[in-house]
């Protein structure tokens, strides 16, 4: 449709327009000549989106150009065309999937970015519906994939895509696998034959990052995000596979629903969006009604989504804003529709989290298991109020699938906690100054030959004292995670290595103190602590000296979860594949990597050494699991006094209980320190038992033995070594 020198310049173009507001267009020639150009590139930016579904702009970025169009058309009415994409919503569909006519238009939601626009929205529904404070409804907005779900005679018959939001493809079969979706629902209770529902097809965070990881386990590249991944895996051919995906589904809009005689219920029957929820909730649906607030007039809507806006990172899902509805449905057929959105609804933009920019330079980095990773250096940009200036590039396949080049204009991308990662190359917008990215063959640290293992995406330096990989692994072996030493971070590892203090893990637990006092910036004091945090951690539990072996693929869980098999850690070497495949959560490719691990001399040697050194290698008595608490599960908030939330995290699970990060129907206990977040009021609002610090405490005090003799929580400082580690 548009050849290669039509799309860069529309590239080009949109860039430029970015920058313009309406108080910059002056004149009406202006503003004809603007509208012209942006309806083209509009126009074009929805065929690639809804089309090709290969987007070269953020929605962020789509959104400013699509509303300087619509200020434009405000201001001068006369210069609205027939074919404006402000008239219509845009079209095109693949054919993998039979194609449905929705039963009512699924439309898109007009932004907002701050105030001021909701300001704007309220003072527009408060000047047609006459009414001076208006309620509204406000929930979160999924980041998703859109359906519309049909019901007749209390059954689902029918689960769409949102399509061009006239005509969907028809994925029922994969809709079905979706267990938080009913095949049935008692509408007929309520007087309703036939309803169409919509919602949003979700990926949990934690669920995302499990699939990513297996990807790359697999040599696969990882999704850029839930949203992609829950796309990607509703237009799978196979429900089967789709049924793997653990997708999960919101519904959050009831768009048609009408009685055995034909008769419309919305507005009569149904009279409130929140009464629809409630109503859709109480039938078995995943709604967002816990998260959704009935706000009396704009201010409070906007101190809602402000609120939000500060928690969504906690928030299980990806969310991108907020929804703000007129909450009484009588009053939606008042206020119409334009044929773009509704105008009884608008959605509140958290901070973009996408951006374009270019890739100015590759370096390669080595990793501590002697991964070489390539490493794009970017023209810095601002995604959700981050600096962006570096992102991985994964490997040599990853950046053979995207065609990624040095000079290329990027799509980033940046999810709550998740790393940036590069969507997609604007090919569109290259000049042919680009230049392909070319592998190394020897290692960037210490000039080694690489290697490629035939089953694997990935080179590797094999030299076991490769200074970059010695300098990784002794970090990691210090971190947070693994043994936990406060006062040994990357930059004194690397220090200590360029001393010749530190060659080996080992070396952390023979360094020399009398010569780092005399170091600047050390003293007395400092090195007393780092001696003291260094001595602490040869007694931590076992899992956590795994974690910090660096075994490939074993992270904390697995760790664990390996910890529960054996007593000593040196007992691995006596395991097969087969006996540690038999291990939950543990596949072949982690059983072969353990086996490997401990059936390497050096390793093991490591390991012996450590032992020799005072670090503990077997259990424990504290280490020993009780039953305790089994079955119960517990989520902490806020900061603790007695010790880290992790510590906290130990015990119980030590006493046979179970943690998680997130409230829900299934948490036993709530346990609250200083300044709890969000996590609170939902444990109030499902009734969930609440603790505070001593509470808790005291729970476990008769199996802690450290707390035996520690008395009133409350008059006394808490001050064991069990939770200072």
């Amino acid at each position: 449709m548009y050849t290669p020198q039509e799309e860069k310049k529309l590239i080009e173009e949109s860039k430029k327009l970015l920058n313009i507001s309406i108080k910059d267009i002056k004149d009406k020639q202006t503003a004809k000549e603007l509208a012209h150009k942006l309806r083209d590139i509009i126009n074009y930016h929805d065929w690639r989106y809804y089309v090709l579904a290969n987007p070269v702009i953020s929605d962020y970025e789509y959104d400013k150009l699509f509303k300087l169009l619509k200020d434009i058309e405000q201001k001068y009415p006369e210069l609205i065309t027939p074919d404006s994409p402000t008239q219509r919503v845009a079209s095109g569909l693949t054919k993998e999937f039979p194609q449905v006519k929705h039963l009512s238009p699924m439309l898109s939601l007009e932004n907002s970015y701050n105030e001021e626009d909701l300001k704007e929205f309220d003072k527009r529904v408060r000047e047609i519906t006459g009414i001076e404070i208006v309620e509204y409804s406000v929930e979160p907005k999924f980041d998703g994939a859109g359906i519309a779900l049909v019901y007749e005679n209390d059954l689902l018959v029918r689960g769409a895509t949102r399509g061009d939001g006239i005509v969907g493809e028809d994925i029922t079969p994969n809709i079905k696998t979706i267990k938080t979706i009913p095949l049935s629902a008692n509408f007929s209770k309520y007087g309703i034959k036939t309803i169409e529902i919509r919602g949003e097809v979700l990926m949990r965070k934690d669920v995302f990052k499990k699939l990513n990881e297996k990807r790359l386990e697999e040599g696969l590249p990882p999704f850029a995000n839930p949203r992609n991944a829950a796309a990607g895996s509703l237009r799978l051919q196979n429900p089967k596979e789709v049924a793997k995906r653990k997708l999960e589904a919101f519904v959050y809009q009831i768009t048609y629903a009408v009685d055995f005689k034909d008769n419309n219920l919305l507005g009569t029957k149904i009279k409130t969006h929140y009464d629809s929820i409630k109503m859709l909730y109480e039938l078995g649906f995943r709604t967002p009604l816990k998260e959704m607030k009935v706000c009396k007039g704009i201010q409070e809507v906007i101190e809602y989504c402000k609120e939000w806006e500060e928690k969504r990172d906690s928030y299980p899902y990806e969310i991108d804003g907020m929804v703000i509805k007129v909450n009484d449905l009588s009053l939606h057929e008042k206020l119409g529709f334009t044929s773009h959105h509704p105008r009884w609804a608008i959605a509140y933009k958290f901070k973009a989290r996408q951006a374009t920019t270019k890739i100015i330079d590759v370096v390669f980095q080595v990793g501590r298991t002697g991964a070489v990773t390539p490493v794009a250096k970017l023209e810095p940009v601002e995604i959700g109020g981050v600096i962006v200036s570096s992102v991985s590039l994964i490997n040599e396949e990853f950046i053979k699938e995207k065609d990624i080049r040095i000079g290329d204009l990027v799509l980033i991308e940046r999810a709550g906690d998740v790393i940036p990662y590069v969507v997609k190359v604007i090919k569109e917008a290259r000049t042919g100054k680009e230049r392909p990215i070319v592998f190394p063959k020897n290692c960037p640290s210490c000039g080694s030959p690489l290697v490629k293992p035939p089953d694997e995406a990935v080179y590797r330096c094999i030299n076991i004292n490769c200074p970059a990989q010695v300098v990784e692994r002794i970090a990691y072996f210090a971190s947070k995670d693994a043994m936990d030493i406060r006062g040994l971070g990357k930059s004194i590892v690397k220090r200590f290595y360029e001393l010749g203090f530190l060659r080996k893990i080992p070396d952390i637990y023979r360094l020399p103190y009398d010569k780092i006092k005399h170091l600047e910036g050390w003293g007395e004091k400092s090195v007393e602590n780092l001696k003291k945090s260094i001595e602490e951690s040869k007694n931590r539990p076992i899992y956590r000296l795994i974690t910090g072996l660096s075994i490939r693929y074993v992270g904390k869980v697995t760790a664990k979860k390996l910890s529960e098999y054996i007593n000593c850690v040196e007992e691995l070497k006596n395991w097969s594949t087969e006996d540690l495949e038999k291990i939950p959560d543990v596949g072949y490719v982690v059983a072969k990597s353990i086996y490997d691990f401990f059936h390497n001399e050096e390793n093991l040697k490591t390991i012996y050494e450590l032992k020799e050194l005072g670090v503990k290698t077997c259990k424990q008595h504290k280490e020993t699991k009780l039953s305790v608490f089994e079955g119960k599960t517990f989520v902490f908030t806020g900061t603790l006094k007695c010790c880290s939330r992790e510590k906290a995290q130990e015990l119980i699970e030590s006493l046979g209980g179970h943690t998680t990060n997130s409230v829900s129907k299934k948490t036993d206990y709530l346990v609250v320190g200083e300044n709890p977040g969000s996590k609170l009021e939902k444990a109030k609002k499902l009734g969930i038992n609440i603790l505070d610090e001593n509470q808790f405490l005291n729970l476990i005090k008769p199996y802690v033995k450290e707390l035996e003799n520690l008395g009133n929580y409350e008059d006394k400082k808490i001050d064991l070594p069990l939770f200072r580690n």
